[in-house]
């Protein structure tokens, strides 16, 4: 059994927050699990080509938009997944941080980063 605190979890500044990494490829779950706040009034290309992502909103707000311009907001208790390794834009309101409980599939490494750039998605 494995039992973490906030505190005591690895924590990465991966670009336009943090995500706090309770459970990474070394715990041998084959999934990552993420507390990840997002800054407010950010907005980040991403795009994840080795993992899959599922996403919950627990607070905050803000949007996921895709590459063709369709925006779905998100508040707590929506979840949205990123099933086909979608390219997309994650964005926090500009007033107040949105705070998301992630998992990827395959397990993240921990110190995985991105490198923003508005022309091309950050990948890992």
């Amino acid at each position: 059994m494995l039992i973490r605190d906030l505190e005591d979890v690895k924590t990465v500044e991966w670009g336009n927050g943090l995500s706090r990494r309770f459970l990474l490829a070394g715990d041998g779950l084959g999934y990552s699990l993420t507390d990840t706040l997002v800054r407010a009034g950010t907005k980040s290309r991403l795009e994840y080509r080795n993992h899959m992502e599922a996403c919950y909103c627990i607070a905050g707000s803000g949007e996921v938009i895709d590459l063709d311009g369709n925006a779905h907001p998100i508040t707590p208790g929506r979840m949205y997944a990123l099933d086909q390794h979608d390219a997309h834009y994650l964005v926090a309101s500009p007033d107040e941080d949105l705070r998301l409980v992630c998992v990827f599939a395959p397990a993240l490494q921990g110190d995985e980063v991105h490198q923003l750039d508005a022309h091309s998605s950050s990948a890992y």
